[in-house]
This record gives structure tokens, sequence and C-alpha cells, in this order.
């Protein structure tokens, strides 16, 4: 499907090898093991595209290679990130997108499921820092606090079909204060992806895989990934 009929902070990738990928793991051939390399695979692409978009390179001082020679170092702006994945599935892209990024950054994990009659999201867990609860002991003023909302967020979660948990989950990271969000996708269908881009326009750019018309009664892909939780976790027929 050609992106040109999506708003213009929804961009699907052409690259060619993700795109080879994509079509591999729609089979019903592909075992586990295979579903998790291809998701990290696909979410690896999409983290360079996406990254070398929302992030900007930073001088960082001076240091020395080993043969003793001076160079410009540097870092990336925003250096305030948070990686969030929606459980289960979004933990099969969380490896991907910390390898892209050159230093360690916080994970905070939401878990969303939808309503089987209604298709709605609905919270289970929810593990973002205004959360936790206050601390016993004064906090030291030279320590960054682990509360601030970040510059950036990175949602990561394979699959946007309704579009209802996506906006859910960009409405909790709004609610917590953060500058962007970034979300990553291996696939969504073009209703869902327009209703998550139109949840915060102005703060939200999606990158997605590839792009499918139309849901199943149940509120599933057509042709799709099926259940990706099931596939990576075999818990089909649970």
């Amino acid at each position: 499907m050609a992106s040109s009929s999506l708003p213009s902070n929804v961009h699907v990738s052409s690259h060619p090898c993700l795109q080879a990928k994509l079509s591999q793991l729609r089979s019903q051939a592909t075992n586990a093991r295979e579903t998790k390399s291809l998701i990290h695979e696909i979410a690896t692409i999409l983290s360079c595209e996406a990254l070398a978009v929302a992030l900007q390179p930073q001088q960082a001082g001076k240091d020395k290679s080993p043969l003793g020679f001076e160079y410009d170092t540097t870092t990336i702006s925003p250096s305030h990130i948070s990686l969030v994945p929606i459980l289960r599935s979004g933990l099969s892209m969380t490896d991907a997108v910390l390898s892209v990024l050159p230093d360690p950054i916080p994970v905070h994990h939401l878990g969303l499921y939808r309503e089987k009659t209604t298709l709605q999201p609905v919270e289970y867990y929810n593990n973002l820092p205004y959360h936790r609860p206050p601390p016993t002991t004064t906090p030291d003023p030279s320590e960054p606090s682990t509360s601030t909302p970040p510059s950036l967020a990175i949602i990561v979660d394979p699959v946007i079909a309704t579009g209802a948990t996506a906006c859910a989950a960009i409405d909790t990271l709004k609610d917590w204060g953060v500058g962007r969000i970034v979300m990553l996708c291996v696939i969504g269908s073009d209703g869902g992806l327009k209703k998550a881009a139109g949840e915060w326009q102005e703060g939200v750019e999606i990158w997605v895989g590839g792009v499918d018309e139309e849901l199943t009664d149940k509120g599933m892909l057509r042709p799709g990934l099926g259940d990706v939780g099931d596939r990576l976790f075999l818990t089909m027929g649970k």
C-alpha cells in the first residue's frame, strides 16, 4: 500500500531487506525462534531509519585513539531518552533499539491488552516513574531525578491494529510529560495508523515496516501476522 494516503507523521519503510523479512514473518511456517529473530532484525532496520531523523549528533569533547592521536568525540541529542515496550510482544523489539543507541537508556514497561468484546485497551501494568512510591530519604541534589519525563520516548509494539492500544500508550506518555514520541511497529492497519498518528499529531512520529488495509471482525490485521505474542511465546490456544 502506498504511504501517500497516510498522515505526514507516519513513515512506511521501503527498505528491501525489511520488506523481504516481513514477507517471511507473515508465513504460518515461521516458528517461534524465527519469529523472534525476524522481529529483532526488522526492528533494527526501523530503529536506524527512525533515529536517523529523531536524533542529532552532538560534540562531546576530546579523546585519544589507541595510537595516541586526539579526536573529537560525538554523542547524541537528546540525551534524555526512555524506551517503552508494550507488553508482551513489544519485548521482542527492545534489544534491537538498545543495540542501535550508543548508550544504555531506561526501559519502562506498559502492560496493555485489548478486551475481546469491545476491542478497547485495558492497562494492567505500568512502571513509569510517576507510579513509584515517594523516597523515604532526602534525594541527593547532585543525582538526576529518575521521575523526570524524558525529552524523547520510544514506544515499541510490533502491531498497530485498531490503533486503540497505541493511542492509550501515547496518552499515558503525554500525561507523564514526555517532550515527543517515536513509535516503532513492524506492521499496522491503515485505519489504526491514522488513528494513532492523530492522537498527538505534533508530538508523535510513527515508523512502520508495512501496512495492511483491512481488519477482521475480531480486530486482527488481514493478512497480518497473527497474534505476535502467542507466536513468540508459544501460547496459541490459551
